[in-house]
């Protein structure tokens, strides 16, 4: 049987965000990892996607609750009828148990084996929204196969979703470009005792990112330079905040990946201030590939990602963080030990990893 998966991310391509990245990295590009008719929204304005990218719907209308929700996944079934030849597809990937594209692309496709992927910020909004909840359990329920990248993230979903059949659910975890851990970091110059740390926030900054207890947290520690890359007007949400405590930052703009890689050489150590759940931090495998070391908010998915080979801290705890950066100045082998532990950590999470098993997955239920 024909092994090209469908797949379906309704965010409109250039969304920032691990999923998108973790999507293109999979799906798409000159020689995907997994063959896919791959698809996003398409942008108000924006030309179809190059040929290596995914294909893009203009379907507008996004929304997540209500009557409007679900003639927004009637629109988005239309339109994937219209774009998919039943007879090319072997498996759908469904990204996500919630939001639109899960239920349009079960829809559009209703005979073929479906693997649904949880990625983190689809357990959020579903305990947030009574659709988005409703659309979560029937997946589980519907799903052939459901991957998750760590033990967290099956916990959670079983809290929400008690009916799910536990035998369903593989768990698969997200993978680093192999590109990346191929390259050997380029040597960093050690610090120097009393030189100011250097501390880097990669990634959104939405409510549950935790940009909030991280900017209240630095503003009682000394000797420290934060830099943030980020969307601009996430920049601008956490700017009044900053200013009121008079914290600054320095604001490198949302970096593409290649630009990312290059960002964590001239930094110390990531901060992951993150305050409910991550599915599984790629940021932060990607840093630590980079030989970065990472300190980050014991929270579902990053503790099991990382574990001992980053600093785990309280960012909702002033204190706790004070004394940590301080240990982060103050001792010669610490940061050297977490930048050690952090490359051998990284390197147990290839992509093509992630790939393989996603693939060997989708072969056993066709």
């Amino acid at each position: 049987m024909n092994r090209t998966a469908a797949t379906f991310l309704d965010l409109p391509a250039g969304s920032p965000g691990g999923s998108v990245e973790l999507f293109l990295d999979l799906y798409t590009g000159p020689r995907p990892l997994i063959p896919a008719r791959a698809f996003m929204l398409q942008p108000l304005g924006r030309r179809p996607a190059a040929v290596d990218g995914p294909n893009l719907l203009a379907v507008g209308g996004k929304c997540l609750d209500g009557p409007a929700f679900r003639q927004y996944v009637i629109r988005l079934r239309r339109a994937l009828v219209a774009a998919l030849d039943p007879a090319t597809i072997g498996v759908l990937h469904l990204q996500h148990l919630a939001f639109g594209a899960t239920p349009a692309l079960m829809r559009a496709l209703p005979s073929h084996p479906r693997i649904a992927l949880v990625h983190g910020t689809d357990l959020l909004f579903a305990e947030r929204y009574r659709d988005q909840l409703q659309v979560l359990r029937e997946t589980a329920r519907f799903a052939d196969a459901i991957v998750v990248p760590t033990g967290a993230m099956a916990d959670r979903l079983l809290r929400l979703a008690p009916q799910t059949d536990r035998r369903k659910i593989e768990r698969i975890p997200w993978g680093v470009p192999d590109a990346l851990l191929s390259t050997p970091p380029s040597s960093r110059p050690s610090r120097r005792p009393g030189q100011v740390l250097r501390l880097l926030y990669a990634g959104r900054l939405t409510a549950e990112k935790g940009g909030d207890h991280l900017v209240k947290a630095l503003t009682t520690v000394s000797g420290v330079e934060l830099s943030i890359a980020t969307p601009h007007h996430e920049f601008q949400a956490l700017a009044p905040l900053m200013k009121r405590l008079g914290l600054h930052a320095r604001y490198l703009g949302w970096l593409r990946r290649p630009q990312l890689w290059k960002a964590f050489s001239g930094h110390d150590a990531l901060v992951m201030p993150s305050t409910t759940l991550e599915a599984m931090g790629l940021v932060a495998l990607e840093a630590q590939a980079s030989d970065l070391a990472v300190v980050y908010q014991p929270v579902p998915g990053l503790r099991d990602a990382l574990g001992s080979s980053a600093l785990a801290t309280d960012f909702t705890n002033p204190a706790a963080v004070a004394r940590d950066v301080e240990r982060l100045k103050s001792s010669p082998s610490l940061l050297p030990a977490l930048r050690a532990a952090g490359r051998e950590n990284a390197a147990r999470y290839p992509l093509s990893a992630t790939a393989a098993a996603l693939t060997d997955l989708g072969r056993q239920l066709t």
